[in-house]
């Protein structure tokens, strides 16, 4: 296969994976969240008011309200702890609710707007 086979089917590979709802990577805007946050957006694809929660000083399963209301619907795990989204705010598991890993997960379009956090011990 030649070079530019091959760089045309990789191409049409990335294009077909990203148009067929599989996870594509895709990074915050600047600024970026920091090592040591969640960061929760108001819009997909990291777009809109954003939230950066310092939770490392949260107690393990902890509900956390998001600010005043707040509902998002991206953000970023860079906690060095699992967290839990959920769709209530009061985490309860009567509604939706998924757990992401830290040091670095991306979400640009929560399965569910996201109205609460809980983070894991370690």
């Amino acid at each position: 296969m030649t070079t530019r086979s091959l760089v045309t089917a990789l191409a049409l590979t990335t294009g077909a994976l990203a148009s067929s709802g599989t996870a594509v990577a895709q990074q915050p805007p600047d600024p970026a969240c920091d090592r040591g946050e969640l960061c929760v957006w108001a819009g997909a694809d990291y777009t809109g008011q954003v939230h950066r929660l310092d939770l490392e000083s949260a107690n393990p399963n902890e509900c956390i309200p998001l600010p005043g209301g707040f509902v998002a619907r991206s953000f970023v795990n860079h906690l060095t702890r699992d967290a839990s989204v959920f769709q209530g705010a009061t985490c309860s598991t009567e509604a939706e609710f998924t757990t992401y890993p830290g040091r670095g997960t991306y979400v640009p379009d929560a399965p569910f707007v996201v109205r609460a956090v809980q983070v894991w011990e370690r």
